[in-house]
């Protein structure tokens, strides 16, 4: 995510002409896209994204489970088994 904000800023400094952007060649400023796009790419064939969109359910299903605990006033946490 953070190549394709490069991206978008080259992006736009080269076209509106500002700073020294603008005298770059245009596959410099493409660059980050092309990136971004290889990265992806490795995400998905490597199981890295499938890999953190299964941390973020088990973290959600374990904070779902201990406030349901709360709420019953049977909360694991501080008791000894």
């Amino acid at each position: 995510m953070y190549l394709l904000g490069l991206g978008l800023v080259l992006l736009a400094l080269k076209s509106l002409g500002a700073t020294a952007v603008a005298n770059w060649d245009w596959w410099l400023v493409m660059s980050p896209f092309a990136l971004a796009v290889l990265w992806w790419a490795w995400a998905d064939w490597s199981g890295h994204t499938k890999q953190k969109a299964m941390e973020r359910e088990d973290r959600r299903r374990d904070e779902r489970i201990e406030s349901n605990r709360k709420a019953m006033g049977t909360s694991a946490k501080g008791k000894k088994r």
